[in-house]
């Protein structure tokens, strides 16, 4: 028999009902912050490598000797750093699910270690596009019949090049991004690949001569689209319409193969967006630009990067060879 008042019953329903709305709330925000800390990139990078997994036979939770045996299985189809990122999604699964992880025992790391020493290859790097490089690509574009497409670009191999942005950061530019100063052009993104805190990214693109100035390219890509809001870079169609959507990163590596093919350049297949941040960095490197001032413009976090960028612009130049050359040039007797 029930001794509860009425009211008091209706009273404790209540509390509970708003408890587990609360505790709802919580954990729908738990998972939103969760899966927040972690790009999405990187999440389909582990899901893919999961379902790699599952498809060889894996089950998850898994143990170590399963681990070794796709390990061995694997380890000359696949790259060692694609194993590796396949060991990793393994491990953080694991973790997140509060299980032992197989990925930590010694013989899955041993194992790992041999395959890295017997199949591992250097990683392939992106060509680093040089200034008479950019200069072919835009004195080509500019060559062809006059169309909006054209002057997309041309825009976008300049800004690409000068700005130093990966091509996530080229098609998520809107035109709210553009800050218009008397001295240039100021790009600023609230994200980047590594930027997840969502700090700010800007890129400064000063005025310079018309016909290699990015933010002169920009405008007058922008006035040929009649476009001043929504995505800066837009896909064209055949009939050079253009569209609303912003353009598809896959676009930007398209656009350099094309280029690199009518330019008859030699090294077309190790054409990627990245050639605009390599060739920036590098390029600079050759002219002395201050390290500072390379690292700024990149956005780069670490020093050690750009030391790497700037020893390979500068490693036929400032070579101990050289410098040992010119010396015997005064040693032996002249020819």
């Amino acid at each position: 028999m029930n001794t509860k008042p009425p009211k008091m019953a209706t009273d404790l329903a209540l509390r509970n009902e708003e408890s587990n709305q609360i505790a709802h709330r919580e954990s729908e925000s738990l998972r939103h912050y969760l899966q927040a800390a972690t790009s999405d990139n990187t999440r389909k990078a582990y899901r893919s490598a999961i379902r790699q997994f599952e498809k060889w036979g894996g089950r998850l939770p898994t143990d170590r000797d399963t681990v070794v045996r796709y390990l061995l299985a694997r380890a000359e189809s696949l790259n060692a750093r694609t194993l590796d990122l396949h060991l990793t999604a393994i491990s953080q699964w694991h973790h997140y699910q509060g299980v032992t992880d197989p990925v930590r025992d010694p013989l899955v790391r041993k194992t790992m270690e041999g395959i890295r020493r017997t199949h591992g290859q250097p990683k392939r790097k992106a060509k680093a596009l040089r200034l008479e490089h950019i200069a072919q690509m835009v004195d080509y574009l500019r060559c062809l019949p006059d169309s909006k497409k054209k002057h997309r670009d041309i825009a976008l191999v300049l800004t690409g090049f000068f700005g130093a942005f990966r091509r996530s950061e080229l098609v998520a530019i809107q035109i709210s991004d553009l800050n218009w100063e008397p001295e240039g052009l100021i790009i600023r993104l609230p994200r980047s690949k590594t930027d997840q805190q969502a700090a700010g990214l800007a890129r400064a693109l000063p005025f310079g001569t018309p016909g290699c100035c990015p933010a002169t390219a920009i405008k007058a890509w922008m006035d040929s689209a009649e476009i001043d809001s929504g995505p800066l870079f837009r896909p064209a169609n055949r009939w050079d319409q253009v569209t609303p959507r912003p353009l598809n990163p896959g676009a930007i590596n398209d656009l350099l193969k094309t280029l690199g093919k009518a330019c008859q350049f030699d090294f077309v297949p190790e054409l990627s967006s990245h050639s605009f941040r390599r060739g920036l960095s590098t390029s600079a490197a050759r002219e002395r630009v201050d390290f500072e001032l390379i690292k700024k413009q990149g956005g780069w976090k670490s020093d050690a990067t750009v030391w790497e960028y700037i020893e390979e612009g500068q490693q036929l130049s400032n070579n101990a060879s050289l410098i040992l050359m010119e010396k015997l040039v005064t040693l032996i007797d002249p020819v």
